[in-house]
């Protein structure tokens, strides 16, 4: 896992160069908005189990087979396995937001999860559906005016989203 000055300087070293302006210039970006991404995760941190119990609700709504008999969210023990999963998913993916680099994301939650889910039987698409009910959510919250660092929050917005489908379409 490689913080995001970590992993420019690795790249600049890899290719044999310096780190360019347009790279330190990245990185001057993302420290001036540091405040609203420590906002940010701060809100989704501290709304997590509202994301998630929302996000299920809603995608159990859409999907009432998932709850019914033989559903893969059918009994209690399956159904907290779910939102544990979902809730695993929403803690690494504020990780990536926090540090701007979606590598512990990927390394340490979704690297094999399809497949684990695969062979548990898991529909993908309804994980992948849970996870786009939680981006909603998570983009909902966090982009509240109230209260936080003031600014254009529209790149931190579309970043956290894009943790959010990386998530999705790795286990979809």
């Amino acid at each position: 896992m490689l913080d995001a000055f970590t992993k420019v300087v690795s790249q600049a070293d890899t290719r044999g160069a310096y780190v360019s302006d347009a790279e330190v210039d990245a990185l001057k970006a993302m420290v001036a908005d540091a405040n609203k991404r420590i906002d940010a995760v701060n809100r989704i941190t501290g709304n997590a189990s509202t994301i998630v119990a929302n996000a299920a609700r809603a995608l159990f709504a859409d999907q009432p087979q998932l709850c019914a008999p033989g559903g893969n969210a059918y009994t209690s023990r399956r159904m907290a396995a779910c939102l544990r999963d979902m809730e695993i998913i929403l803690r690494y993916v504020t990780y990536a937001v926090y540090t701007g680099d979606a590598s512990v994301l990927n390394d340490r939650c979704l690297n094999g999860l399809r497949e684990t889910y695969s062979a548990l039987g898991v529909p993908g698409g309804s994980v992948a559906a849970g996870v786009q009910k939680m981006k909603e959510a998570a983009i909902e919250i966090a982009n509240d005016p109230k209260g936080i660092t003031q600014g254009d929050c529209s790149n931190l917005m579309a970043e956290i989203g894009s943790y959010f489908d990386l998530a999705s379409s790795a286990v979809g």
